[in-house]
C-alpha cells in the first residue's frame, strides 16, 4: 500500500506528550497498537511535514473543484 492508496481500515490517532520528554504519536487499529516516539524537534519537523501536505492537498481539491 502506497501514500496515495486509498484504505477501508479504521484506526484512532492520539498524540501527545511523554512524562520523559519525548512526542508520542499512538496509532491503533486492524488489531495493532503501534506507539512513535519523537524528539520534540522532530515532532515539529513532523508538524510542519503534515501543515505542508495539507496546503498542498487543499490546492489540489481546489483545483478539482474548478474544474467542474
Amino acid at each position: 500500500m502506497g501514500i496515495n492508496d486509498e484504505s477501508n481500515i479504521d484506526a484512532n490517532l492520539q498524540i501527545g506528550p511523554t512524562s520523559i520528554g519525548m512526542v508520542r504519536l499512538y496509532v491503533e487499529g486492524g488489531g495493532v497498537e503501534l506507539p512513535m516516539d519523537f524528539e520534540p524537534e522532530e515532532a515539529e519537523e513532523i508538524a510542519e511535514e503534515l501543515l505542508t501536505a495539507a496546503k498542498q492537498a487543499r490546492a489540489l481539491a481546489d483545483g478539482a473543484k474548478s474544474k467542474k
